[in-house]
């Protein structure tokens, strides 16, 4: 099957040279469901935050793109109560952007670009949209309140592990911080470019 060709593929260099940020495994060893985590970009809203993401595979993949979303609740225009994610790279088209020749990384990379510069014209949450159009400073007040409260609730000393048992605590650490009741909208999240140590 193509999906499962280009899907261990995928992993493997997800696993071997993750964008910045960015990390993705696999869940219960299933090459449909993956996890991901992106952290919160340096000088945005989000930074410090680990934002925790689950996404599926369909089975017509790469000719249609995969289905992503946040389970860490976020303050985005572009990202509602629910994890879901207004992008272009996301959506088939006539409406969309997506080409097979797009992939897993490259969604990722996306989603932390729209984290750090939201799209107000085209909302998923029309009240987060007005605030960041005509009262930025508030916009970023509620994100960063957000973040403290929902993204940084853990810490993860080690988030590109490649290793076999850090990526199941990855998951089990993110578990925690990701599995809050949201009773408020959830916004988009920021990827973050990690200082070298």
């Amino acid at each position: 099957m193509q999906r499962s060709a280009r899907m261990k593929k995928e992993i493997q260099m997800l696993q071997q040279s993750p964008p910045h940020g960015i990390s993705c495994w696999c869940k219960d060893d299933k090459i449909d469901h993956l996890e991901a985590q992106i952290f919160g970009g340096s000088g945005t809203p989000f930074e410090g935050g680990i934002y925790k993401l689950e996404i599926q595979i369909p089975d017509r993949y790469p000719f249609e793109p995969p289905k992503v979303r946040f389970i860490t609740p976020i303050y985005h225009p572009n990202i509602d109560s629910g994890g879901r994610i207004c992008l272009d790279t996301l959506k088939m088209p006539p409406k969309g952007a997506w080409k097979p020749c797009l992939n897993v990384s490259t969604v990722l990379t996306t989603i932390q670009l729209l984290m750090a510069e939201p799209n107000p014209e085209d909302p998923l949450m029309t009240d987060i949209s007005n605030e960041f159009k005509y009262n930025k400073a508030q916009y970023i007040q509620h994100a960063k309140e957000w973040n403290e409260k929902y993204a940084m609730e853990q810490k993860v000393t080690k988030p590109f592990a490649t290793t076999e048992p850090e990526n199941e605590k990855k998951s089990k650490v993110m578990e925690t911080a990701g599995g809050v009741k949201r009773t408020q909208p959830m916004a988009d999240v920021t990827n973050k470019k990690l200082k070298d140590s």
